[in-house]
């Protein structure tokens, strides 16, 4: 797997962020959903958990993304910047169902994979 096809399946991944959690919200109903949303529902546990991943997400993102250009830019997608950028990617893929399962500690722990890879990323490119 190339480092680009990483960055798109970690930008596809934000995409199913997006829409879980927009979706959750109305509770998966899809007139609701198509509606005017004015007056939304409260969130549901589940809703506002999705909602904390997919901004801990943009949080994340914007670090992905900056190691990764660098890495093409300067041509280092070597690949130890690969299999970083690839495990960041799993972490990411895991986080989100590891948050909304409520169990205690593994968010934190899958969060921390996540921090590994991105920290593998930049120590590659040193």
């Amino acid at each position: 797997m190339t480092l680009t096809t990483i960055i798109l399946l970690v930008l596809a991944l934000y995409v199913v962020q997006l829409f879980l959690q927009e979706t959750s919200r109305f509770g998966f109903d899809l007139r609701s959903i198509m509606g005017d949303r004015d007056r939304p529902p409260e969130m549901t546990v589940v809703a506002n958990r999705l909602d904390r991943a997919k901004r801990n997400m943009q949080e994340a993102l914007p670090l992905f993304l900056a190691l990764a250009l660098l890495a093409l830019i300067k041509g280092r997608d070597t690949a130890a910047v690969t299999q970083a950028a690839l495990i960041f990617l799993i972490a990411r893929a895991v986080y989100v169902p590891a948050y909304v399962s409520g169990v205690p500690v593994l968010r934190s722990l899958v969060w921390l994979v996540g921090v590994a890879g991105l920290a593998m990323m930049a120590l590659a490119l040193i």
